[in-house]
C-alpha cells in the first residue's frame, strides 16, 4: 500500500514498506503465531506475554510543554512536562527504527467514541501483530467507506523495541517513555510493550479533547434499559463491583470502562472490553470468561506449556492478567444486539466505593454540590491483608475516579458533571459496598452483593425515592431509613454499629482524610468545599 496515500509520510515514516492495514483479526492471530509473538489458548484465544511491563509505567508518561495546550494541562505528578527538543530527539529515534527495520509494520485506522459528532478518528502503529490485535479489540473498527480516505486526528507510533538510554541526560524517569505532543495530535512509545498505554493514552486525549466541547469524559461502565432510555452510570475504582454491577441480565451494556456525556446523550469510548481474569470463576463472571474465544487476547495469563490449559488463579507473572475482546462478545450489549453503543442521558449516577472504614451507609442521595465533591475526591478504601504491610484500612482517592488520565484539572470535570445534573435533574447516589456497622478489621464479611443488587435495582427503578430520609451526621448527604424489605438496622451507620464511641471516633478519621485530600483540589468554590464531611 502507498505510504502517500496512507499518509506515512507526514509523520515521518516514508521508508517503511510492508505496511500491513487493518487485517482482519484471524490474519493477526496467524501473524502473532507466525512472529512467535503467542500462541492459541482457550476456545481459540491468542495468548500473549507483555515483557517485562504487565501494566501501566505512569511515572514514564510526559505531555509536551508546548504552546497550544501549556495553559489548559493540569501539569503535576500525573501530567509530567518534557521539553519539545527532547519529544523530537526521541521521536526522530522511533521513526529512525521503523524506516530501518524491515519486518511487518501493522497499522490500526478506527475511532474513539461511538457518537460521530464526537468521536475521534485514530492511527495505531506498531511492529507487534498482537498489538494491532489489541487495538483492533480496544477501538470501533470502522467500515469499507470509513476506511478509505481515513485521515487519523491523533496517531500513536509504538516502538515498542527501543529504549531512551540518555533518559537521565533528559531527566526523564526511565529507559521507557510515554510521550505525548497534544499539538502535533502524536505519541511515541517506547521500552513497554503492554498494551494498555495504547488504550488509555488516547482515554487520556479524549479527556483534553471533549470537555472544552463540553463533553464530560468518564472514567465509568454505563448500561441502559431494552429502549435505551433510563440509561446508568457506575463510577467507582477496582474492587468496588463497577463491572459486577453494571452487568445486568435486564440491562444491555454500553460499556465497561470509558464512556463520554454530551448534549445528545452518552457514549462508549470504545469498541471492545479489557477485563482483568485473576481468579476468573465461569460460575461468578460468565459474561467474561465466555468472551475468551477467537477474536479475544489474553495477556500475561499462566498455562500449561504443552497443553494450554489457563491457570487463571496463578498469579506469579502478575495479579493484572487481562483479556481484551470486542464488544459483540458481550451476549447483553448494545453492540451485540446491532446498535451503536450509544444511548439517552443518564436517569441515575452512581458513585461506588468499598468503605473499609464502615462509615458511609448503604446508599445516600447527593445533592449536586456533594456529587461534585464526591467525585473530585474519588473514594474507596483499600483492606487490611490485600497488599503487604496494609494491617488497617487505608483510604484511597483518585479525582474523578480516574486520576492517572485526567489531562485537565478535576474541578473542570467536576464542573461539568454538576452542570449537567442540574440541568436534566438527575439524581447522585452514593453505593457502599464495603463494610456496614464495623470496619474491615473486625473480621466481619462485607455487605451482600444480594443486599446491594437491590439497593441497585431500587435507585434505577425509582422506588428509592418513596423512601424516607434522614441527614448523615458527618456528611451531611440524604440517607434513606427505609428501604424496601432491607434490614432498616444497617441503613443507618450510626445505629449499625454496636459501639457508637466507636463509630464516633472511626468517623472523625475518615473525615479528616476527605479534608486532607480536597485541599490539593480546591481552588475556592465554598459551596463545593462546604458540600463536604465535617465533624462540627
Amino acid at each position: 500500500m502507498e505510504n502517500n496515500r496512507l499518509g506515512m509520510e507526514k509523520i515521518g515514516l516514508s521508508e517503511v514498506k510492508d505496511v500491513h492495514r487493518n487485517l482482519p483479526v484471524e490474519v493477526l492471530v496467524d501473524h502473532i503465531v507466525d512472529n512467535q509473538e503467542g500462541r492459541i489458548g482457550l476456545r481459540g484465544a491468542a495468548m500473549v506475554d507483555t515483557g517485562i511491563y504487565t501494566g501501566r509505567s505512569p511515572n514514564d508518561k510526559y505531555i509536551v510543554d508546548e504552546s497550544s495546550s501549556n495553559d489548559k494541562i493540569w501539569w503535576g505528578p500525573v501530567n509530567r512536562k518534557v521539553d519539545e527538543d527532547i519529544f523530537n530527539e526521541l521521536y526522530e529515534k522511533a521513526t529512525a527504527f521503523y524506516n530501518s527495520n524491515t519486518s511487518r509494520t501493522y497499522m490500526f485506522d478506527g475511532f474513539a467514541g461511538a457518537d460521530p459528532a464526537y468521536r475521534i478518528a485514530v492511527r495505531i502503529i506498531a511492529k507487534k501483530a498482537w498489538q494491532a490485535h489489541f487495538a483492533h479489540n480496544m477501538f470501533i473498527r470502522p467500515d469499507a467507506g470509513e476506511l478509505e480516505g481515513f485521515v487519523p486526528d491523533f496517531t500513536i507510533i509504538n516502538a515498542s523495541d527501543i529504549q531512551n538510554d540518555d533518559y537521565e541526560k533528559h531527566g526523564l524517569n526511565s529507559k521507557t517513555f510515554i510521550l505525548f505532543h497534544l499539538g502535533r495530535r502524536v505519541a511515541i512509545i517506547g521500552g513497554t510493550e503492554y498494551g494498555g498505554e495504547m488504550k488509555k493514552g488516547i482515554f487520556s486525549v479524549l479527556h483534553y479533547i471533549l470537555p472544552q466541547k463540553g463533553v464530560l469524559s468518564m472514567h465509568c461502565s454505563a448500561n441502559t434499559d431494552n429502549n435505551g432510555q433510563n440509561s446508568a452510570i457506575f463510577f467507582g475504582l477496582s474492587g468496588t463491583g463497577k463491572t459486577t454491577l453494571s452487568t445486568d441480565p435486564d440491562r444491555p451494556l454500553i460499556g465497561d470502562d470509558e464512556h463520554g456525556w454530551s448534549d445528545n446523550g452518552i457514549f462508549n469510548f470504545e469498541g471492545g472490553c479489557y477485563a482483568k481474569v485473576i481468579n476468573l470463576n465461569p460460575e461468578y463472571e460468565p459474561d467474561i470468561y465466555n468472551a475468551i474465544r477467537e477474536g479475544a487476547l489474553l495477556e500475561n495469563v499462566v498455562y500449561d506449556e504443552n497443553t494450554g490449559k489457563i491457570d487463571f488463579t496463578d498469579d506469579s507473572k502478575t495479579q493484572n492478567t487481562r483479556v481484551s475482546y470486542p464488544l459483540d462478545h458481550i451476549e447483553n450489549s448494545l453492540f451485540s444486539q446491532g446498535q451503536n453503543s450509544v444511548a439517552d442521558h443518564p436517569k441515575n449516577i452512581i458513585f461506588l466505593a468499598c468503605d473499609a472504614y464502615g462509615v458511609l451507609p448503604p446508599v445516600a442521595k447527593l445533592t449536586p454540590e456533594q456529587a461534585m465533591y464526591h467525585f473530585i475526591s474519588g473514594y474507596t478504601a483499600k483492606v487490611a491483608g490485600t497488599e503487604r504491610g496494609i494491617t488497617e484500612p487505608v483510604a484511597t482517592f483518585s479525582p474523578c475516579f480516574g486520576g492517572p488520565f485526567l489531562t485537565l484539572h478535576p474541578l473542570r470535570y467536576a464542573e461539568l458533571l454538576r452542570d449537567k445534573m442540574n440541568k436534566l435533574n438527575v439524581p447522585t447516589y452514593l453505593v457502599n459496598t464495603g463494610w456496614v456497622g464495623c470496619n474491615a478489621s473486625s473480621g466481619a464479611a462485607r455487605i451482600s452483593l444480594p443486599i446491594t443488587r437491590q439497593i441497585i435495582h431500587a435507585i434505577l427503578d425509582g422506588s428509592i425515592q418513596s423512601s424516607k430520609f434522614a441527614e448523615d451526621p458527618y456528611f451531611g448527604f440524604q440517607v434513606p431509613i427505609t428501604l424496601a424489605d432491607i434490614d432498616p438496622g444497617i441503613l443507618v451507620p450510626k445505629s449499625a454499629w454496636e459501639d457508637e464511641n466507636e463509630y464516633t471516633s472511626t468517623a472523625q478519621v475518615l473525615v479528616q482524610k476527605f479534608q486532607d485530600n480536597f485541599k490539593q483540589y480546591d481552588r475556592g468554590d465554598e459551596v463545593v468545599k462546604n458540600a463536604g464531611p465535617t465533624t462540627n
